[in-house]
């Protein structure tokens, strides 16, 4: 990725395909020239900063037309990115995009890289590592607690209380290493196993709230799993509101798996439709019965359905075995029908729902019993921000560590410098959430997640 503000970036800032609207964004020292050079406006004094301009799109080598526009000059330091900003409001068209943003690298602009925009931000000081990596997540958050959660990160939430926790860690480091510097000076008191205390206390704040964090974020992998026929099907219906997969009375009618996205009071599912698991002969049902496998493998909850109205089998139990040590529901099928007994035994201690995929009963009571198992104990204070991202989990767990680490070694009697390189340690990883000691390569990496114009 370059890493030179000294230029200028361009590139389509709205999704591919035909729109009302489509917008070209600049950013750099020639921004505001080249826009002014390319929108001829009814009077050349109509041009102001941050309003919206009326005029058209002039080819400055041919003269031609080519789209009517709103353009908007927001000049530095007052912008996106902390440099001279300009926009161009097209029709939202590929070929007017395509016209309008050809003209602007020929007028010096070069094509912005993926994230390139929100990476000036980040470089200009406008947004810490974490506020940015929120902006991709405003993007694509898929349920109000998802957008909720990101703009709260977005706003500085998480990179306020990380760096309150950092902020008293380096202040006992400070302490501590005045005291192995100028042992014999007299070094204002500091009560270390309280910093520490309290580092932990916030620390574990944060981590109480990163599943739930995590699940609204990137959604739970949910597989619907059991033998041929008992409505796996229907129930995947049901829960989208939508005839997605094909129902029939004939068993083995789903021959691989199928993926649809839903949201469950807040929490977005990823539902695995499968096979159903059964010995077979037939070699594509064998092959459809290896992909079921395979995505339960992968998910992170299980939905195990059974037929409500009929005694459990053999296949039944040994699909059930197969779920052990896994985060599962039973879901006992086809209530409509006369019940059979012995079903909500086959996962002993989870929890087992009744309900009708074909009358819908019991819906409800099953979305319900999805959430109390997804964010089962993961709740915690409201004025706590949630932690949605797998690197900054890791970064927490990481400085958690060496907090204890460091407790450890300060009750056990070592040198001031064992201490010491825990705090280090555990202040680095801090850091690597809100930016301040993170490498270039994984800055780079985080920025090429995000799409072209943002």
């Amino acid at each position: 990725m370059d890493w030179s503000l000294d230029d200028t970036i361009a590139a389509i800032a709205t999704p591919a395909g035909e729109g009302g609207i489509g917008i070209i964004r600049l950013s750099g020292p020639e921004a505001l020239r080249i826009v002014r050079r390319l929108v001829v406006l009814a009077r050349a004094s109509e041009w102001q900063p941050w309003r919206l301009c009326y005029g058209h799109v002039v080819d400055p080598a041919s003269g031609a037309m080519v789209d009517e526009v709103l353009a908007v000059c927001m000049p530095a330091p007052h912008t996106y990115t902390r440099q001279d900003v300009a926009e161009i409001h097209c029709h939202g068209g590929p070929e007017p995009l395509r016209q309008v943003l050809t003209l602007c690298l020929q007028q010096g602009a070069r094509l912005a890289e993926p994230g390139e925009f929100t990476l000036r931000a980040f470089l200009n000081g406008r947004l810490d590592l974490a506020q940015a990596e929120a902006v991709v997540d405003v993007v694509r958050a898929r349920s109000r607690a998802g957008l909720q959660t990101a703009m709260g990160q977005l706003g500085g939430q998480l990179s306020d209380r990380v760096r309150a926790v950092r902020g008293g860690l380096l202040e006992a480091l400070a302490h501590l290493e005045a005291a192995i510097d100028y042992p014999g000076d007299e070094i204002p008191p500091c009560d270390l196993p309280a910093a520490l205390a309290e580092a932990a206390a916030a620390l574990d704040a944060l981590l109480a709230g990163a599943e739930r964090g995590l699940a609204y974020r990137q959604g739970i992998r949910t597989a619907i799993v059991g033998r041929p026929n008992v409505g796996k099907s229907s129930l995947l219906n049901a829960l989208l509101r939508a005839d997605r997969a094909i129902v029939t009375a004939i068993p083995g009618t789903t021959r691989d798996t199928l993926e649809e996205s839903v949201v469950v009071g807040d929490v977005p599912l990823v539902l695995v439709d499968t096979a159903g698991i059964n010995d077979s002969a037939d070699p594509v049902e064998r092959l459809g019965v290896a992909r079921s496998r395979a995505a339960l493998a992968t998910a992170g909850l299980a939905l195990l359905v059974v037929d409500g109205s009929q005694p459990p089998d053999a296949r039944d139990r040994a699909i059930a075995a197969e779920l052990a040590g896994r985060e599962a529901l039973l879901v006992v099928n086809k209530c409509d029908l006369p019940p059979a007994t012995g079903g909500e035994a086959l996962l002993p201690g989870r929890r087992a729902v009744r309900i009708s995929a074909l009358t819908g009963q019991g819906l409800d009571a099953l979305e319900q019993a999805l959430l109390d198992t997804i964010l089962a104990g993961r709740l915690q204070a409201d004025d706590t921000p949630l932690v949605s991202r797998p690197r900054h989990v890791e970064a927490l767990r990481r400085a958690r560590e060496h907090v204890d680490a460091a407790a450890c070694a300060r009750r056990e009697g070592w040198p001031d410098d064992c201490v010491a390189i825990d705090l280090r340690a555990a202040v680095a990883a801090l850091g690597e959430i809100t930016g301040e000691t993170v490498g270039e390569d994984l800055v780079a990496k985080i920025f090429t997640d995000f799409c072209i114009g943002k």
